[in-house]
């Protein structure tokens, strides 16, 4: 099981966006175009698209460093960096649309801010937490962590760079601070060496080798 998890973990994270050399220039900045590749879309997206990309790191400070530079890039401010029950964190909005959220399990500064990803977490927004739990549990997926039908964490895989999680739609955007409701694509592709398919709520995969930096 552990081989074939490997096997159908996220290779990939493409973002379609309508300017790439904007994104391009953003997500360098930011600090993560060597975690996503971009693409070219002309598609239109409204309200939430449905998901959002997670970065864990060390401490306060570095979730602090990370948000000013995404606003200083361009960012709109979702949530600002706080202190909450679980640690402390913030959310963004880049201007190609997509969610990040950075955050902490630390409350406090215990030495200065770093630039450094602990690690990255893609979370799907899904209507059914179970089914789509089995869903990928059925391609090969491992489930890591579970919490009935709120929230699902799969083990990753060797050479992926993106942990895969699926969160209850309403409880997603609740917790990015947006309205639940959206249309149009999703504006995003994975990719794995399982693909291509596509899951229950749309999500799409395709066939892809490992990840490369941000590239067209």
């Amino acid at each position: 099981m552990a081989t074939t998890a490997s096997n159908t973990s996220i290779a990939s994270v493409t973002l379609e966006v309508t300017d790439i050399e904007a994104a391009r220039r953003f997500y360098t900045a930011f600090g993560v175009d060597t975690y996503i590749r971009l693409r070219a879309s002309e598609a239109h997206s409204t309200g939430f698209r449905g998901f959002t990309l997670a970065l864990t790191v060390s401490r306060p400070a570095t979730v602090d460093g990370f948000v000013g530079t995404a606003v200083d890039a361009g960012a709109t401010v979702l949530k600002p960096a706080a202190k909450s029950l679980w640690g402390y964190g913030g959310v963004v909005q880049a201007p190609d649309g997509t969610i990040w959220k950075v955050a902490t399990s630390t409350k406090k500064d215990t030495s200065p801010a770093t630039r450094e990803i602990d690690e990255m977490v893609l979370l799907l927004g899904v209507e059914d937490v179970k089914a789509s739990k089995q869903f990928y549990v059925d391609r090969g997926l491992t489930v890591a962590k579970s919490f009935g039908g709120k929230y699902a964490e799969f083990t990753s895989g060797e050479s992926s760079p993106v942990k895969l999680a699926l969160y209850k739609r309403g409880g997603l955007a609740k917790d990015l601070g947006v309205p639940a409701d959206g249309s149009g694509p999703h504006g995003i592709v994975l990719g794995s060496t399982d693909g291509p398919f596509t899951d229950p709520d749309g999500f799409a995969w395709e066939a892809a080798p490992s990840l490369t930096p941000a590239a067209s």
